[in-house]
């Protein structure tokens, strides 16, 4: 044999050889290995599928949850931008009218302190948050689980250190 084929053969351990080294190795055979290469790509195929599934769902959460920022954002301004004769304050309440000519006012009076009969369109109240948010009235008897939830969550993440 010469050198040039020596240097082809494997030199490492038989256990690593790409070829069979001995006649009780078992022979490659070509059917088996491409079933095999077939159903490793067929797998490799269903998790990205499935990984590019997730992603897809998560893009449309996001973009639902962006939709809803602009949606709030466009409802705050047109808030903000209401007419008001008087200084706002936060935590109060404040009520909105609509004029004859569609512009929209707050005022301090709700429907009730003018018996029923306001001079104007009522359209609904809200409550000046310290941040100068504006949060519906119907919105006010809501629960906020938020704090709920991070309290549930710190229960867990001190629980899981006291097991490490």
């Amino acid at each position: 044999m010469t050198d040039e084929k020596k240097a082809l053969l494997h030199q490492g351990s038989d256990r690593s050889s790409p070829y069979p080294v001995s006649r009780l190795a078992p022979a490659f055979q070509a059917p088996a290995l491409a079933e095999e290469i077939e159903r490793a790509e067929s797998m490799l195929s269903a998790r990205t599928s499935a990984k590019l599934r997730v992603i897809a769902d998560q893009i449309k959460a996001l973009q639902a949850e962006a939709r809803k920022a602009l949606d709030e954002a466009r409802d705050e301004h047109a808030l903000t931008h209401a007419e008001c004769a008087f200084k706002r304050l936060p935590g109060k309440i404040y009520h909105l009218y609509r004029k004859p000519d569609g512009k929209r006012y707050f005022s301090m009076l709700s429907p009730e302190d003018w018996r029923g009969a306001p001079p104007h369109p009522y359209l609904a109240s809200y409550r000046l948050e310290a941040d100068y948010s504006w949060t519906a009235l119907e919105d006010l008897d809501k629960a906020d689980d938020t704090g709920d939830l991070v309290q549930q969550l710190l229960r867990i993440d001190s629980l899981s250190r006291n097991l490490d």
